[in-house]
């Protein structure tokens, strides 16, 4: 499912037009991308909670030259799926 059909979903199933589903959708991204950019986690009882991991440094090779490197360490966004989440997909 690509971002349009999600849209659509929401759409038919909150009886809303696409376009305020569209904003809907749009203005959750974009909370959840601040929240995260703040160092905020994100929890959705149910759904499931998008935070952010460090990543330590750590030595890797690089694929062409086959010599060692230091990859950087680095925040990630992380998420975790909820319990409800995780049997539907069961």
């Amino acid at each position: 499912m690509n971002k349009s059909e999600l849209i659509d979903a929401i759409a038919d199933k909150a009886n809303l037009t696409k376009a305020d589903a569209g904003r809907a959708l749009d203005a959750l991204i974009d909370t959840v991308t601040d929240a995260l950019g703040k160092g905020d986690a994100v929890t959705l009882i149910g759904f499931g909670t998008f935070s952010v991991k460090q990543r330590q440094a750590r030595q890797g090779r690089n694929p062409r030259t086959g010599e060692p490197m230091t990859i950087k360490a680095a925040k990630v966004p992380s998420f975790k799926a909820g319990k409800t989440l995780r049997d539907a997909v069961q």
